[in-house]
């Protein structure tokens, strides 16, 4: 996968050949791969953790688990927040002092590729650091994706 925070895209790539481009929204704030910056990070990341197959669209995910709650359940104040949605590709960085270790490093900031219940915003920077996607989009690029592929994150 190549995430492009200038175009606001996701590349799925497959033998080196892309198979499907999204729209994505990424931070709001600068590229950043500092600790509580909440900005997006960049440079070579693999897809760690895989979490929530099979959990109906739009299901709301804290602490990396189901709540048991559809977005449009939650009270509308809940529902202004960014929520974690549909499913989620947590971020492990491959770049050792520059996305991996000692206060960059994206695992421990829980940097994710996940859903939103703000799919309004795709296509804008919008997110606190995460990558974020609509929902069926999400699911889609879920199921043609492993733990282990790569993601490479530029500005």
């Amino acid at each position: 996968m190549i995430v492009s925070i200038q175009r606001q895209e996701l590349a799925l790539l497959l033998d080196g050949k892309v198979q499907r481009i999204f729209r994505i929204s990424t931070s709001k704030n600068p590229p950043s791969c500092r600790a509580n910056s909440f900005g997006t990070p960049t440079g070579l990341h693999a897809a760690a953790n895989k979490i929530g197959d099979r959990a109906p669209a739009g299901m709301v995910f804290k602490g990396r688990v189901a709540t048991g709650q559809h977005f449009s359940e939650y009270p509308l104040e809940a529902q202004q927040r960014n929520l974690i949605t549909s499913r989620i590709l947590r971020l492990r960085g491959l770049q050792p002092g520059h996305n991996s270790g000692d206060d960059c490093d994206s695992y421990e900031r829980y940097i994710y590729i996940h859903g939103t219940n703000h799919e309004e915003r795709i296509g804008e920077p919008f997110s606190g650091g995460c990558v974020e996607m609509r929902n069926a989009e999400m699911i889609e690029l879920f199921d043609a994706t492993a733990e282990g592929d790569l993601v490479w994150i530029c500005a």
